[in-house]
């Protein structure tokens, strides 16, 4: 496994990282404890949740197995989203943030959290007054790192320049949703995040699994992520099969499958630290490992892009 600083920090993630939205949902304890310890004994350190995924029970179901293999697991959590129907129970204020990361470290059984981050920008709150929040958690022990996501490009530079000229913690990492066939972040996320030192850590970077190939022109399998979904019927076009054909014939020549080529393209990206990639069986995280032994020249990322 190849291991990457996040940004320009001091911290080692490895190359593929394990996304646990599935944890609590499609996948109980039992199915969770195995993709997770596949991971783990394939090198992946790297665990990203949030406090929404599974109602919680994602950070629940880690919490249980992760067990004695704490320290040596790069544990990211998120907050933000509605927990509840209180008005307090969501965002970015300091009130919500005390009261979220306490009950984010209970459901994890652990005393910190390696990065902590904003899911999504609160534009209710000011971005001083999070930070603020998150710095007061760095200081207390019970945060190490904290990022953001879903931020453009502009809002990576407003909070690294509050955080900097405040004398505060500053971001290290960016979560988006960034993929071969979704690249809306390529305008403005990247180059700030290239101009701030900040980790990208793209998020559905297979696409929804449309990128691993196991959708054809009329067959989708039953229970996909895709399949019956508005969003499917969106991407089920000749033009993205076409470019599934062109995409698996380019990795076949090399002897490697779609999805190591779909990973190791994003991975090709300077800005990139490590790819969340989200796995359902121990064979899908076998598939996801396969990507840390393949390494795109600049010129192969180029090629890739342009078909």
């Amino acid at each position: 496994m190849e291991f990457r600083r996040l940004g320009r920090s001091g911290l080692d993630v490895s190359v593929i990282g394990l996304g646990t939205n599935n944890f609590g949902g499609k996948l109980d304890e039992a199915g969770a404890r195995r993709v997770f310890d596949a991971s783990f004994e394939g090198g992946v350190n790297f665990v990203d949740t949030a406090d929404g995924y599974g109602g919680g029970e994602s950070e629940t179901l880690i919490g249980r197995i992760v067990g004695n293999r704490r320290h040596d697991v790069v544990l990211a959590t998120k907050f933000a989203s509605p927990r509840g129907e209180a008005r307090h129970r969501r965002g970015t204020s300091r009130r919500w943030i005390t009261l979220a990361v306490e009950e984010s470290l209970q459901r994890l059984q652990t005393d910190y959290i390696d990065l902590y981050q904003i899911h999504r920008p609160d534009p209710e709150t000011p971005i001083l007054e999070t930070l603020q929040a998150l710095d007061d958690l760095v200081r207390q022990g019970k945060v190490r790192y904290i990022g953001h996501s879903n931020f453009r490009g502009w809002q990576i530079a407003d909070a690294g320049w509050t955080a900097r000229v405040n004398h505060l913690t500053v971001p290290i990492s960016a979560q988006n949703h960034y993929n071969l066939f979704e690249r809306g972040v390529e305008a403005d996320v990247l180059p700030a995040c290239g101009a701030f030192g900040v980790g990208q850590i793209p998020y559905f970077p297979l696409a929804s699994g449309f990128l691993t190939g196991k959708y054809r022109k009329g067959v989708s399998p039953e229970g996909a992520r895709l399949t019956g979904s508005p969003r499917g019927e969106r991407v089920f076009t000749d033009e993205n099969f076409d470019r599934i054909g062109r995409l698996e014939a380019y990795a076949k020549q090399r002897g490697h499958g779609l999805t190591e080529l779909a990973l190791d393209w994003l991975l090709g990206h300077p800005e990139v630290s490590t790819v969340i990639a989200s796995a359902t069986t121990p064979e899908h995280v076998a598939e996801n490992l396969k990507a840390s032994d393949w390494q795109l020249t600049p010129e192969e990322v180029a090629e890739v892009g342009a078909l």
